[in-house]
């Protein structure tokens, strides 16, 4: 009754308390401890996972150094450092700031790396490839409170702001910063060809007509830090700045005018907004107008008016035509009043055609009576004339 027996496992360590106040450290093994020195508790410790997890481990070792030192060893952050925890040369942990880290002694091989932080915010590349796609998920999770993982995709550029001011631009790649005692943002800015429209529009023209008109643009950012620091939102500013330019040349331009040269009203409007873009970083590529869509009572008039010019073209068409015809058929008629033989040669063609329309032909008196009698033209001509 005035001992007890306590057995330590291979992979655990005991800390032996007695009246709450720690009396040692118990190695693996069969133990006998005494009970007449008063109550004892024993705590079991695993150190297969090598860290000694106590809520109050920086307290324990500075109040009993000499008992627990021989054990235990221990790591404590500054508020501008951070440490690295290497388990046999492989990274399982990481310490932050003000934090303390104690682990046993002779259980692996333990390493903790001391960086920095006031010598700078990036991650290097060795440690971004385990930190942000490593294969420990705990690791990865504990690192996304810490740091910040940023990829900048291909044809982007990254805007780095520290702690609200502009730092520097990132080429496409992937990066990291720790995010401890600072904030850092990182905005993607994209370089390709992008397009606008500016859709459903409603104006009147100089002439009061409401015109419905949708204007497709194409743009470039080239200045991604002019474009992000002097305009909060670069894409919206270039959909108004073509909508006022819509706003203000279709305003001053007739209905007959926007739709005899389309050309020219996409003209002005990339003259207008060239200028202003372009003092933000923006380069505007293209302007053009999709669609003018008119009013239902606009759009019967003006289909009235067209057809009404096509059918006065037409008609003008057909009067120049029928000219043209006369004046072939008098010069036609005048040949052959001075050319017998001519006329001779259209009286046969007339015959031919005569002769295409009939199945059968009696001829009575002959050839000769067929040639004189059944075409006399030329005769009858000059017995009107001796009539007269």
């Amino acid at each position: 009754m005035f001992w007890k027996t306590v057995y330590i496992a291979d992979n655990e360590r005991g800390l032996l308390y007695r009246h709450d106040r720690l009396q040692g450290v118990l190695q693996p093994g069969r133990h006998r401890v005494s009970l007449l020195g008063g109550p004892i508790r024993l705590d079991k410790y695993d150190v297969s996972s090598v860290v000694f997890e106590h809520v109050r481990a920086r307290f324990l070792l500075n109040q009993h150094g000499p008992l627990l030192n021989e054990h235990l060893n221990s790591a404590d952050m500054g508020d501008e450092q951070l440490g690295l925890v290497y388990r046999n040369n492989h990274l399982v942990d990481v310490i932050a700031p003000g934090a303390f880290y104690a682990y046993w002694k002779g259980i692996e091989d333990v390493r903790i790396d001391v960086l920095d932080l006031k010598a700078g915010a990036a991650v290097s590349d060795s440690l971004l490839g385990v930190l942000g796609r490593g294969a420990n998920v705990e690791l990865r999770q504990k690192a996304q409170s810490l740091m910040l993982y940023v990829e900048v995709p291909e044809a982007q550029v990254g805007l780095m702001f520290l702690n609200g001011k502009f730092e520097r631009e990132l080429n496409p790649g992937h990066y990291g910063f720790w995010q401890l005692n600072r904030h850092i943002q990182v905005v993607n800015v994209d370089l390709r060809v992008q397009s606008a429209e500016v859709s459903g529009q409603e104006i009147l023209t100089k002439d009061r007509v409401s015109l419905r008109i949708n204007l497709s643009a194409n743009y470039q950012v080239v200045n991604a830090r002019q474009a992000a620091l002097k305009v909060k939102d670069f894409t919206g500013f270039v959909y108004r700045e073509l909508q006022f330019g819509l706003r203000e040349v279709v305003g001053e331009k007739s209905l007959d005018d926007l739709l005899a040269d389309k050309d020219a009203l996409n003209n002005t409007i990339f003259n207008s907004a060239l200028e202003k873009l372009s003092a933000y970083g923006i380069r505007l590529l293209s302007v053009g107008i999709k669609d003018i869509i008119l009013p239902g009572d606009m759009k019967a008039i003006l289909n009235q008016v067209v057809q009404a010019q096509k059918e006065a073209e037409a008609n003008l068409i057909k009067r120049r035509e029928e000219t043209q015809a006369m004046r072939s058929l008098h010069n036609t008629a005048r040949m052959m009043d001075n050319n017998p033989v001519l006329l001779r040669l259209k009286e046969l063609e007339s015959l031919e055609r005569v002769v295409s329309r009939i199945g059968q032909i009696n001829v009575y008196g002959g050839l000769e009576a067929v040639m004189t009698d059944l075409v006399r033209l030329k005769d009858v001509k000059q017995e009107g004339k001796v009539s007269g």
